[in-house]
């Protein structure tokens, strides 16, 4: 809880800061074709866990990609991007009366298609669907009797690669750089075989992010 208050307080800052700075800046760029980059934090979780006395706590992972922003006009436009996210999440259970802690840290590519409204130069907001494609999974589970690290290409166990996912957020424009923040969420569980070890959830989480783009 901590980490996320401070990614808010220090995005809330920035903010203030960019939109200060840009109010001296005349130039519209909302009916240019944009290509950039941006890679900041993600404050993960899951929700819908259903293993035998299953609680979680957030992680922070790192997330990195390019977009390219397409208008419509002048006030839409769409906003495809392919990011490299790190989610994942910290639990405890029991497993026959013997405590147990886990962790879990999903890499993925995720490619959202934002849909984008532009009510000023300065401020874009975002929201779309998203597709999300599992490149690894490292899990280390601790108990009073074992202890092990285990990494997972899912070869042969029951979990879901491809998911769909909805994005929401907001862009903060000054000249070239962007700062970003976006809320996520899977629409589709990751179908795991519903064990204390792999229950079944569905990830969510926050995004925050700064960015550079050229205008073309």
């Amino acid at each position: 809880m901590k980490t996320l208050t401070i990614i808010a307080a220090l995005f809330t800052i920035t903010t203030t800061v960019v939109v200060a700075q840009s109010s001296t800046d005349d130039i519209d760029n909302r009916e240019k074709l944009q290509l950039g980059f941006r890679g900041g934090l993600n404050y993960s979780n899951v929700y819908d866990a259903k293993g035998e006395q299953f609680n979680t706590d957030a992680k922070v992972g790192f997330v990195a990609g390019a977009l390219v922003a397409i208008p419509i006009d002048k006030y839409i436009g769409l906003q495809p991007e392919i990011l490299l996210s790190q989610k994942g999440f910290k639990g405890n259970g029991s497993i026959l009366g013997s405590k147990y802690d886990f962790s879990r840290t999903t890499t993925y590519v995720d490619i959202p298609v934002q849909f984008l409204l532009k009510p000023s130069e300065f401020i874009t907001l975002l929201a779309g669907p998203q597709f999300s494609y599992l490149i690894n999974q490292k899990d280390v589970f601790s108990s009073s009797l074992v202890s092990y690290q285990q990494e997972q290409e899912f070869k042969q166990d029951n979990i879901r690669k491809n998911i769909f996912s909805a994005v929401c957020g907001i862009d903060i424009n000054m000249k070239h750089f962007i700062i970003s923040a976006r809320a996520n969420w899977d629409l589709q569980t990751n179908a795991g075989d519903g064990t204390s070890t792999t229950p079944r959830y569905k990830n969510v989480w926050y995004q925050a992010t700064v960015g550079y783009k050229l205008y073309k």
